[in-house]
């Protein structure tokens, strides 16, 4: 599965608002909960919070992958964000984080889940693409950067 497949240009944004590791997840929650597979936005924040709480998903290089599992959904949901600021994220590299990926996965579908955290970890794992995302001005751009990076190094 790739992940543009399930990523659309309104579950992107740039310069999300925040000065707190909190703020700003609940700021990209708030993003993807437009889409129509959320059932209900409470349990799919309760779910991500909790899964913060075991280990923080600040993974290093400025980016983070708050995630979780919940049957408040549908079908896996994706948004993808940069922050105004750097945030104090508890990263594992204790670097500030600017590029956040959401993902929430259903329950029943946890292989597909692991794979696209792992395509997504791959992907972000490539400094010339993280420049490039913070440098882009709309959620169109990061899309399209996304679009070419899928295309040129991942078997889709």
């Amino acid at each position: 599965m790739k992940i543009t497949s399930i990523l659309t240009e309104d579950l992107i944004k740039v310069n999300i608002p925040g000065e707190t590791k909190e703020d700003v997840i609940n700021a990209i929650i708030d993003l993807a909960a437009s889409s129509q597979k959320i059932k209900d936005v409470d349990k799919v924040r309760q779910a991500i919070f909790e899964r913060e709480k075991i280990m923080s998903t600040g993974v290093g290089k400025g980016f983070a992958i708050p995630h979780g599992k919940t049957d408040a959904v549908t079908d896996i949901v994706a948004a993808f964000g940069v922050t105004e600021n750097p945030i104090d994220y508890q990263s594992l590299d204790h670097e500030p984080v600017r590029l956040l990926f959401l993902l929430i996965g259903k329950d029943s579908l946890v292989g597909a889940h692991i794979k696209l955290l792992s395509r997504i970890s791959r992907l972000m794992n490539k400094e010339e693409l993280r420049s490039r995302l913070l440098k882009a001005e709309s959620s169109a751009e990061i899309l399209q950067i996304l679009k070419e990076e899928e295309m040129n190094y991942l078997d889709v």
